[in-house]
């Protein structure tokens, strides 16, 4: 799928132009305009698309600020396609390059040109990003990926610093070769680190700053440890890091990049004691910076500052004595004679600096060494077997400077770039052409300047500039800088490139100064102050400070000084030597070299500076680049790709190509129509002049694809039904045979069972009134089954459900205790479920059931109604628990009379307006009667030899029943409730009764009768 989201190669991409620009200045209408050029640039620029071709080399414009263009999804995007099937980018660089180096076998190189400042770092990490992702991983490839990822924030502490140009400048070269098995998978790396700029240790220009592990060490570091190294948490007193005036950059965090610093060296395997090693040469140097000179009481020059000796000696591991020694004294070995020359004041300042240059430059080079140890692949039988890997370099080193004042580093750094630039251009230029005339094709050459006559200048043999410095060194007496310069110029006066003030018309003097000369690069021109010159060629260190280093106990000073250094009578190596042995291994190592060139666009971020962009495109020869592409032809394609794709254009090639590959091709463009101008035809490829014509091909495939694809699809689809149809059908056969064999078989089985479950069913019913056998046992269980599965599907819903089903015989006694055991399942249940409140009121009920079930005639219509706690809505001033409204009778005379009932939990009390009539104890009441009546008549018996009793009282009330059962369940008693059919007797008074008499009626009537008696009527309700 992610295939043919990408898969547009470069001729599809080619059919459509570009929203913003061309994605390929091949493609270029006006292709000769430098302001076309740089017009595509912007518009590409203004729209966040900084990547564009010439061809195969890729231009990159730096946009100074994070893009959303690098993340894993890009990666995946670009992983396993072809350079031209999608839009340009650095990914698009590295996948060609690793997939040239797997198919081909052979080692690739990636060279990053550009200024200073144009990102070339930036971007050989990205490309290590890249190789880090999408190549095969295992446990042990992951260690060497993070180490590979992590050897990069190490190498940017110890070797950049921010200039003028660009915050985080690398100050040295690099060259680092990635090693990969037959599998392609990453298995080891090594670098090679040149040219490191150690005159920055102890001098910077003006808004510059040192390199960044000073900073971070005094930013980040613990207290502890500054403590212990001596150090104080702020740069401005240090003398080597406020040269500069910068101590502190906004878009530079020293804290977070400490800790980033210290765990890269932990994932990289350094040992704590070799980071202990390397913070106290770090912390050295500083105090080599602020160790000061002075005048002795004997005019000779000592040491001023002791605290700092004293942390020198302790941070290097050396004797004090000695080293003060070292520090203000030379040793001078003349005629197999040693003799001890004192220093003067600035020649103890230089032998200072020298010392720190030697030991930061040398502890770098230790670093790097210590890095490719950790990046090295140490299989050894695997690295015997000659052709199992393959290598892939980066070449990043720093690009062309011109400050304001340029030394000696500038004059390295910018002759570098010119070796580079003659480089690239002998791989693009020259290389383009040679391809033509390899291929047989005739064309007009295109003029190029070509800045071999400015390599010459500098590295000509006796008459360089470099030759002529090494001389100079080396001659016996007093050279000097200026005697250098003269020597310049009587040695390169007639050069067209080099210019003094000398040497110069009276228009150019006043632009170079006495003590400078200038070089007319191909880049520009540059004037170089020749003050130092010599000494930096040199890079003087007294043998006595070699002496006192190389006894030093620090370990990482004992393999940065040797002690065969301080017995070596040999002079020591100049920068020659070094530009020599980069040179050569640069073209050793850049087999198949990938080009990709940076562009550094703005001074600001907001602003795109033509002119810089101009002088870029110049000096990187963009123009010639772009001029010979298009002067020559701007696609070719080998034979056997070009007649692969557009065959199907042709009937004659369409769909093989039988004969010669030249005369398919030859074949196919004379059916296409080509013109003899549009196109060559050279021993191996096909040349198109102009992208027009490749573009009408382009849309003629894509018009003739539609009939091939109908083609193809109708082929494809017929054969591959048929074969499916086939293959159905005899599948369908074979499933249809052992389906119906199945079936048959399942179909026997059922009938046998079916038929021994009946024999067995018929044989048990017939033996069922017999104990237990075999003949029977089968009809048993299927009764016990059966009756079991009734329970467990038809259970008794509530405790009022009494139905329960027949069991059979033999499951008498279990049903009875199945039944007991449901029943007391569910009222458990019930009761479980029944709230306080109501757990009350059925007890009541329960009660009342026991007093007036079957006895009262009012009964069956109480039961429905709740009872409740009082039937007064006004509290009483005594504790209560129930209080009603009845009618008392008077004794004599049976007159009504309103009162209030209320029962406490001890006694009963009439109420008559707030007064207390008559209070019965409940251990004094000796019964209740009432009628069988629906009345609500009660006569309450009370001893009459009680004297506080005023004999029996008749009450009438509205809820006799839930009086009554309150009464009896307060007072305990329910046996003491009498239920009259006709007539109640009661007490009037000592020996006196009275009688009331039931009557049924039509309605509720009491009255007093001739007797003396009380006659109540009340109806009947169940009759």
């Amino acid at each position: 799928k992610r295939y043919r989201e990408v898969h547009l190669v470069m001729e599809s991409t080619l059919t459509a132009r570009d929203r913003v620009g061309v994605q390929d200045f091949v493609l270029l209408e006006n292709y000769t305009s430098e302001a076309a050029f740089i017009e595509n640039l912007r518009r590409r620029f203004g729209e966040n698309l900084i990547y564009t071709y010439i061809g195969s080399v890729l231009v990159s414009v730096n946009p100074n600020k994070d893009l959303e263009i690098y993340s894993k999804a890009h990666m995946e995007r670009y992983r396993g396609v072809s350079f031209y099937e999608i839009s340009p980018h650095i990914y698009a660089v590295s996948d060609n390059t690793y997939r040239a180096m797997r198919t081909e076998r052979r080692d690739q190189c990636i060279l990053i040109s550009g200024e200073s400042g144009a990102g070339k770092t930036e971007v050989s990490k990205k490309i290590l990003q890249y190789y880090a992702t999408t190549c095969p991983v295992t446990d042990h490839l992951s260690t060497l990926r993070d180490r590979l990822l992590q050897s990069n924030p190490v190498l940017e502490a110890f070797g950049n610093a921010k200039t003028l140009r660009n915050d985080n400048s690398s100050r040295f070269g690099k060259y680092m070769d990635v090693q990969f098995d037959f599998r392609g998978a990453p298995i080891g790396g090594h670098i090679l680190n040149y040219l490191l700029e150690k005159s920055r240790v102890v001098h910077q220009n003006h808004g510059e700053r040192n390199f960044h592990i000073f900073y971070q060490l005094l930013e980040g570091g613990e207290q502890d440890l500054l403590s212990k190294l001596g150090l104080e948490r702020n740069a401005q007193k240090y003398q080597y890091l406020v040269k500069g005036c910068c101590p502190r950059v906004s878009s530079i965090n020293d804290k977070n990049d400490w800790r980033t610093v210290r765990k890269a060296l932990t994932v990289i395997g350094f040992h704590e004691d070799e980071v202990e090693d390397l913070l106290n040469i770090i912390a050295s140097v500083l105090h080599l910076g602020n160790t000061q000179f002075g005048e002795g009481k004997n005019g000779e020059n000592q040491i001023t500052t002791e605290p700092q000796l004293k942390y020198l000696s302790k941070l290097l591991g050396v004797d004090g004595a000695a080293l003060r020694e070292a520090l203000t004294h030379k040793k001078i070995t003349a005629k197999g004679e040693e003799m001890i020359s004192p220093l003067s004041f600035e020649q103890a300042v230089a032998a200072r600096d020298a010392l720190a240059k030697a030991v930061y430059g040398r502890t770098f080079t230790w670093l790097v060494v210590k890095i490719n140890q950790s990046l090295a692949f140490k299989d050894d039988v695997y690295n015997s077997s000659k052709g199992s890997s393959s290598v892939i370099g980066l070449l990043d080193i720093y690009g062309f400077e011109v400050f304001q004042h340029n030394s000696f580093e500038q004059f390295c750094i910018n002759y570098c770039n010119e070796k580079l630039q003659q480089l690239f251009i002998e791989l693009t230029l020259k290389s383009e052409q040679e391809e033509y005339e390899a291929e047989g094709i005739t064309w007009e050459p295109v003029k190029y300047f070509d800045n071999k006559i400015i390599c010459d200048l500098v590295e000509g043999k006796h008459k360089g500039l470099i030759s002529i410095l090494d001389e100079e060194c080396l001659r016996p007496g007093e050279p000097s800088d200026i005697s250098f310069l003269e020597k310049l110029e009587d040695t390169l006066g007639g050069h067209a490139h080099f210019v003094t003030h000398k040497l110069s018309n009276g228009k150019t003097r006043k632009a170079v100064s006495r003590e400078e000369f200038k070089l007319i690069h191909y880049a520009g021109e540059v004037n170089y102050s020749v003050n130092g010159f010599l000494d930096k060629n040199k890079d003087l260190l007294y043998r006595n400070l070699k002496e006192v280093i190389c006894q030093s106990n620090c370990q990482v000073l004992s393999q940065c000084f040797h002690r065969e250094e301080v017995t070596d009578q040999k002079r020591p190596e100049t920068v020659r030597y070094t530009h020599t042995h980069t040179h050569t291994h640069t073209h050793t190592h850049s087999l198949i070299c990938h080009l990709s060139v940076i562009i550094h666009p703005v001074k600001s971020i907001r602003r795109f500076d033509e002119a810089l962009v101009r002088h870029q495109v110049k000096y990187l020869g963009l123009m010639e680049n772009l001029r010979v592409r298009r002067a020559g032809f701007a696609y070719r394609r080998h034979y056997e790709t070009f007649l692969q794709r557009y065959k199907s254009l042709c009937p004659r090639t369409w769909p093989n190509w039988q004969g010669r590959l030249a005369d398919g091709v030859a074949t196919l463009v004379q059916h296409l129509g080509y013109k003899p101008e549009e196109y060559k035809l050279g021993k191996t490829k096909i040349f198109i002049r102009f992208p027009k014509t490749l573009f009408s091909t382009e849309d003629s495939l894509e018009a003739r694809r539609p009939a091939l694809v109908l083609t193809l699809q109708t082929s494809w689809r017929g054969y591959r039904e048929r074969a499916k149809y086939l293959r159905i059908r005899q599948a369908v056969i074979v499933i249809q045979s052992a389906w119906r064999g199945m079936i048959s078989r399942q179909k026997a089985r059922r009938r046998r069972h079916a038929v021994d479950i009946i024999r067995k069913f018929i044989k048990g019913f017939i033996y069922r009134h017999y104990e237990r056998c075999p003949e029977n046992e089968y009809f048993l269980d299927h009764q016990r089954f059966s009756f079991l599965m009734m329970l467990f599907r038809n259970p008794p819903k509530s405790v009022l459900d009494k139905s329960w089903p027949i069991p059979p015989p033999c499951l008498t006694e279990a049903s009875e205790h199945l039944c007991r055991l449901c029943m007391r399942n569910m009222m458990r249940a019930y009761c479980r479920r029944i709230q306080p409140e109501w757990k009350k009121q059925m007890e009541q009920k329960v009660v009342a059931s026991q007093i007036f079930k079957d006895q009262k005639d009012s009964y069956p219509q109480s039961v429905p109604k709740l009872f409740v706690a009082s039937r007064l809505s006004r509290v009483h001033s005594l504790t209560q628990c129930y209080g009603i409204a009845v009618t008392k009778y008077d004794r004599r005379g049976y007159k009504a009379r309103p009162r209030q009932l209320l029962l406490t939990s001890s006694f009963a009390m009439l109420v008559a307006e707030a007064k207390l009539k008559q209070r019965i104890d409940y251990a004094t009441l000796r019964s209740i009667s009432v009628s069988s009546l629906s009345d609500g008549f009660m006569v309450l018996h009370v001893p009459s030899e009680d004297n506080k009793q005023k004999s029996d009282v008749v009450l009438q009330c509205d809820h006799l029943i839930e009086v009554v059962t309150k009464l009896a369940t307060m007072a305990d008693k329910k046996i003491k409730v009498n239920m009259s059919q006709d007539s109640i007797t009661f007490a009037v008074a000592r020996g006196k009764e009275g009688v009331i008499d039931f009557t049924s009626g039509p309605e509720l009537k009491v009255a007093k009768c001739k007797k003396g008696h009380l006659l109540v009527t009340a109806p009947k309700l169940n009759p």
